[in-house]
């Protein structure tokens, strides 16, 4: 059975059951601040369990794009070593909101299973909660009842805490689960080793495919559980080995849903795969293949939905994710080249019917992963230089951990790669070193973000809250819950959640609202609005004194006004951009606050300064036409794009959206928007840059920050016309300077060659021949430009010069080194590694190439010592 039709069959026999298919929401997580990605199917439906909102249906069902490469559920450094986990996969799943429970559940799984998809009953397992004296838990009788009417009661399993209690996290809907194992062993297998004695060991033939999670607690801060309301029915079944079962094979690997990236791996890196390695070369490249076949699936996914690789957050791990798959290429597969961007073709014909972001996003996702590709490689041979050079400085056959560290942490070098090297060189790895130095950097980095969130106090019970903001900017309100959260960042804060707020949460790339809550008696500041779990969020310092009070809630209106007026500006320059470079872009993100905005989007080229006016000019035109904001909300998202709305791809849109037009331009948006565009008064871009391969950022100021931009201009000019003495004509003054500077730059570079060639046979007579070297360590009174030509005139008199000259011009520090290239060869010396180490002398450091590097300093007093100390190195 194809992949296809396994998928198919799963959400057809769940429709049948009346549930309502939804699709696969975006795999990075833009609304939920505890979340980086969807990393398992019930993320997008949080707020449900946690009764903060209302589902469309009772019944639901979907495949859900998962990652799991961090936190609680991190797989990553599992996958290609065996052939069942991954970082990205797909989750089919279906869920009950306080309608069915655990005898419908586990009734339609066993049918499905059995029934539709004829797995044999005799393969199967199931493992049941046995209860938990310390939670306070009893042994889940009711779902062994339903079981044992349905298979055997040796193959029902009891399970403990770890593997039959699911939780979200630390706090919020968990409650005892079923699973569903599968022993796919040959006979000869099953006869030696009972499957029931492998179910949840790790074996890669006897794994779990589905679990049935019955949610009727909820975990609060203390540890404790309590009821839920409603109970629910939350289940996951993983795509790929319910593949791997169905499709008769021993691995996921071997199922369709991975062998095409398999054979375009195979044929484009000229490697094999077996599906039994015969040796521990084989297996090594069968790992890599496997490692590179999937983490190009969660790359590419995560960067069709928005997330492209960077240095920090959710961007920095699909950077480690991709990083990952190349060195694995670079090391075991011998790819020295930019290749894993053409399996995007390959993934986009596989998945793109069920997934089409893959397909419309397929050219910007190749040239993403191409240009990180080529940085990493070039990073790679930075790193193997580096590396090279802490072997020769390593006394003895160990190198040490917190150097391997320096490598890893400061560029990117991976410490297997290292390890691997030192092996093949016959050095050993300081392993514990290095554990130590990861372990207390993992410290301090837990340490800055670790967070207690205390439970909710609630005021006033039920989904009562409302968001006002689009028409007030104050209101009367109550608070309806709140609690105390304390960070190493914030230090205590609370969380105030109110009945109707004016208030906007952080969302759409328009930062949350600022102000202020108050009563008689106290006036509350609010820091910052988020929205999490459907629930918006006030970040206060302190609490009210009566919490049970009534509050006026204002808005700051000053810091809002700002923010709007740049966010209608954002609309009107993504139309903009549209209408001036062409309809392939399409906005990666935003950021709006009052101060500025930023919008980065698709674009294979430099933004030219002709086309970056043209945009300033058509914004300002449509600011001059003075457009009414037409807003409709509430419309059917269907409706909005037939009547031309943006959607943004890695956004997710309900039912029912709303639109902001102005003029032509018209988005899906929920953010704060001017009510004509003559409120904006003047756009005016700032910067234009890339980002990534094919993504392009624009900042830009509007209203009052470009009357600053431009009296600080004026100003400018002003100063300058002071400077050259008020002249008739300031350009032709500064042209007429840049002529007599020119001028004057050649006489002195003139005269400075004069002074090197004289300099160079008064510096000949002093070369002292040292261990069959011919040497100088010397200060010359020269720029830097100077002592170089000057070092490789010197370089002319022989074969075997080694030169450190020191210059201090206007107080700065530099040495400069040359060196013979047939020194380098046959002595083994570097210029780049004189200059590094006398660099410490002068408080500064630098590089270069092996016969000739420079670095410059901050200490001009170090350069006697640096000076005396450069004789070391031929000695």
């Amino acid at each position: 059975m194809k992949s296809q039709d396994v998928r198919k069959q799963f959400l057809d026999f769940f429709q049948s059951k009346g549930h309502l298919i939804v699709p696969s929401a975006p795999i990075v997580l833009k609304d939920d601040p505890t979340l980086m990605f969807n990393n398992s199917g019930m993320a997008q439906f949080k707020e449900y369990f946690l009764g903060n909102g209302t589902p469309k249906s009772k019944r639901i069902a979907d495949t859900q794009k998962c990652l799991r490469v961090s936190g609680k559920h991190n797989d990553l450094e599992e996958v290609g070593i065996d052939t069942y986990h991954h970082t990205m996969f797909e989750m089919l799943g279906n869920w009950s909101f306080g309608d069915y429970f655990k005898k419908e559940a586990i009734n339609w799984a066993w049918e499905l299973l059995t029934e539709v998809y004829k797995i044999d009953k005799d393969i199967l397992y199931v493992t049941v909660f046995e209860g938990s004296e310390e939670e306070n838990v009893p042994f889940d009788q009711e779902a062994y009842d339903i079981w044992k009417t349905l298979i055997s009661e040796d193959r029902i399993l009891l399970g403990n805490k770890k593997d039959n209690f699911w939780e979200m996290g630390d706090q919020g809907p968990c409650g005892p689960c079923s699973e569903i194992h599968v022993d796919i062993r040959s006979a000869e297998e099953k006869a030696k080793t009972p499957g029931k004695d492998l179910v949840n060991n790790d074996h890669p033939h006897v794994v779990e495919i589905w679990n049935n999670v019955f949610m009727e607690f909820n975990r609060k801060a203390d540890g404790s559980l309590e009821k839920l309301p409603a109970q629910h029915v939350d289940t996951g079944m993983g795509f790929e080995r319910l593949c791997m079962v169905l499709q008769n094979v021993q691995s996921n690997y071997d199922t369709d849903v991975f062998t095409p990236l398999i054979e375009k791996i195979e044929s484009v890196t000229g490697a094999n795969y077996t599906i039994k390695a015969k040796d521990e070369d084989e297996e090594k490249i069968n790992i890599a293949i496997r490692v590179i076949a999937d983490h190009v699936r969660a790359v590419a996914f995560a960067i069709a939905d928005g997330q492209l690789p960077s240095n920090t957050g959710a961007g920095y791990v699909i950077r480690r994710i991709l990083r990952r798959a190349i060195r694995y290429g670079f090391t075991f597969l011998n790819t020295k080249e930019a290749f894993i961007y053409q399996l995007v073709e390959t993934l986009s014909n596989q998945m793109g019917s069920s997934f089409p972001e893959i397909v419309s996003q397929k050219n910007l996702v190749m040239n993403v992963i191409r240009e990180e590709e080529n940085s990493f490689l070039r990073t790679l041979d930075q790193g193997l230089q580096l590396l090279e050079n802490v072997i020769k400085s390593t006394e003895g056959k160990t190198v040490s951990g917190q150097k391997a560290f320096e490598l890893y942490d400061t560029f990117g070098f991976p410490i297997d790669l290292t390890a691997l090297i030192l092996r093949e060189r016959g050095y050993d790895l300081d392993e514990a070193g290095f554990d130590k130095a990861m372990l207390e950097q993992k410290t301090r980095s837990r340490a800055a973000s670790e967070m207690t969130t205390d439970d909710w106090t609630i005021l006033v019970e039920g989904n009562t809250e409302t968001f006002v903001g689009y028409d007030q900017n104050e209101n009367e309100v109550k608070i309806t819950r709140y609690r105390k959260i304390d960070s190493k960042k914030d230090g205590v804060l609370y969380q105030i959640v109110l009945n109707s707020t004016p208030f906007y949460p952080e969302g759409g790339g328009q930062i949350g609202d600022k102000g202020i809550l108050v009563s008689a008696n106290e006036n509350i500041e609010i820091l910052d609005t988020k929205k999490e779990n459907n629930l918006i969020l006030h970040f206060a310092k302190s609490l009210p004194t009566n919490v049970n009070g009534s509050f006026i809630a204002k808005v700051d209106t000053k810091l809002r006004i700002a923010s709007s007026k740049n966010h209608s500006a954002t609309h009107l320059m993504h139309q903009a951009l549209r209408s001036i470079l062409g309809t392939h872009v399409e906005q990666k993100g935003s950021l709006v606050n009052p101060n500025y905005l930023r919008f980065d989007f698709s674009h294979f080229a430099k933004v030219t300064d002709e086309e970056l006016q043209q945009v300033e000019d058509f914004v300002n035109a449509r600011i001059q036409e003075q457009l009414p904001l037409i807003e409709r909300r509430n419309i059917p998202f269907a409706q909005a794009v037939e009547e031309g709305a943006m959607a943004l791809f890695g956004e997710k849109y309900g039912d029912h959206v709303r639109a902001i037009k102005f003029g032509e331009s018209m988005e899906l948006c929920g953010g704060i928007h001017v009510k004509n565009t003559a409120d904006i008064w003047h756009f005016k871009i700032t910067s234009e840059g890339a980002v990534a391969a094919g993504i392009r950022r624009i900042e830009a100021i509007t209203s009052d920050a470009v009357k600053a931009y431009y009296a600080t201009q004026e100003n400018a000019l002003n100063e300058i016309k002071i400077a050259l003495k008020n002249p008739q004509d300031s350009i032709k003054a500064v042209i007429s300077l840049q002529e007599e500077n020119a001028k004057l730059t050649k006489q002195i570079e003139a005269l400075m060659k004069d002074k090197v060639k004289n300099m160079k046979s008064e510096l000949a007579s002093q070369l002292q021949e040292i261990n069959g070297v011919k040497f100088l360590a010397k200060q010359v009174d020269l720029n830097p430009e100077g002592a170089k030509d000057l070092a490789y005139e010197l370089g002319n008199l022989g074969t075997n010069i080694f030169l450190v000259l020191a210059t201090a011009e206007e107080g700065k520090p530099m040495l400069s080194c040359y060196i013979s290239k047939e020194l380098v060869a046959e002595k083994n010396l570097n210029a780049g590694n004189v200059v590094r180490e006398l660099g410490k002398y002068i408080q500064g450091g630098g590089g270069g190439q092996p016969f000739f590097a420079t670095a410059g300093g901050k200490n001009t007093a170090g350069i006697n010592e640096a000076l005396e100390k450069a004789v070391d190195f031929i000695k």
